[in-house]
């Protein structure tokens, strides 16, 4: 990756919708040189894709909360399958130190959360669990 690359990246970011010709115009570069590289970045797995990011207001009545898990050392592929039909787990992340998985959850109410909290602290395999639910995003960098 050179510097257009990351440049070309930087603009997607900021707008996913941004069009070759925008992208070009705001480069200095072909309409034909932007598409070339987009379509190496996405053939290369730099892009894996476009994605829509929702703001705050389609957000509220949503609550969200973060699990740390730890669990017993062989039942992290049963576990991970198990939390997949879970449609209010939205992303697992392995960690290092003394929890083994991070799950990102996000419920529409107390009651969906509290049973999705129990059915994850019920799986067999699951040694223990801390819950921390969010209250407000300060800062969001994620895409």
């Amino acid at each position: 990756m050179d510097d257009l690359d990351r440049n070309i990246l930087g603009l997607l970011g900021a707008d996913a919708r941004t069009s070759v010709a925008t992208l070009a115009r705001r480069l200095k570069v072909a309409r034909s040189t932007i598409q070339a590289r987009l379509e190496r970045l996405e053939t290369s797995g730099v892009i894996a894709g476009y994605t829509l990011k929702l703001g705050e207001s389609a957000r509220q009545g949503r609550l969200r909360a973060s699990v740390l898990l730890t669990i017993e050392p062989r039942a992290q592929a049963n576990i991970l399958t198990r939390l997949k039909a879970i449609a209010e787990v939205e992303r697992v992340s392995t960690t290092s130190g003394r929890f083994d998985l991070l799950l990102q959850i996000a419920a529409p109410s107390t009651q969906v959360l509290d049973q999705v909290l129990d059915q994850v602290g019920a799986m067999t395999g699951v040694k223990s669990s801390e819950s921390l639910i969010h209250l407000s995003t300060r800062i969001d960098r994620a895409v």
